[in-house]
């Protein structure tokens, strides 16, 4: 197919998307799952978010267990969990996601200093301090994914990764169990621990 300067599909949504999967055995499940959302537009605003999932297989949300989800635009994010979350491969199927609890964000800081170093993200609010951080990062890799190998299988993806040798998940002054592990995306090993800048999803203009 040849490749064209302005892509004729509709932007649904772009922003940041970095994530952090935790395992404590290497050959296990995930024991902690995060992701994070600055999203710069979209049909219902910009807005701010984090999904953590501290108990990935139970049905059970905060406080009784760490899964939740902290944001200051509900309506864009339920959208958002809906449309791409619920369809990622580490999120199928996990029993938390349907059961967390949602929470209020009442302030969302930024920490980059030495990207390369270490970089964080902090969100705040309903009682809850939220911090994930990412340390030791690789050079930027940029990331072009079609429909049929998307996350979706309904949209196109653009992004810049950056993998993260080393992330914790910290949640009111305690970190969530597991470390860094990796896994194949798109026929690379990668790391599970990642920052994902200018990500953008693409309705395909034959979808229309």
């Amino acid at each position: 197919m040849t490749r064209v300067s302005i892509n004729p599909g509709r932007v649904d949504w772009s922003g940041e998307n970095p994530g952090i999967y935790l395992k404590t055995d290497p050959n296990g499940e995930y024991d902690a799952l995060a992701l994070f959302f600055r999203v710069a537009l979209s049909p219902y605003g910009r807005g701010h978010a984090a999904i953590v999932l501290g108990a990935p297989d139970e049905a059970c949300g905060w406080p009784e267990v760490s899964n939740l989800i902290m944001t200051d635009n509900q309506r864009m994010m339920r959208w958002i969990v809906d449309g791409w979350v619920t369809r990622m491969p580490t999120f199928v199927g996990k029993a938390g996601l349907g059961a967390m609890t949602w929470l209020d964000c009442d302030s969302v800081e930024k920490r980059p200093g030495n990207l390369k170093t270490r970089y964080s993200e902090t969100l705040r609010g309903s009682g809850v301090t939220l911090e994930m951080i990412w340390r030791d990062t690789g050079p930027p890799l940029p990331v072009e994914v079609t429909k049929a190998n998307s996350a979706t299988k309904a949209h196109e993806m653009y992004s810049v990764f950056l993998e993260a040798k080393e992330a914790q998940i910290v949640l009111n002054g305690t970190a969530l169990p597991g470390q860094v592990t990796s896994r194949q995306f798109f026929g690379r090993t990668m790391s599970t621990a990642f920052l994902a800048f200018s990500e953008t999803w693409v309705t395909p203009a034959g979808d229309l």
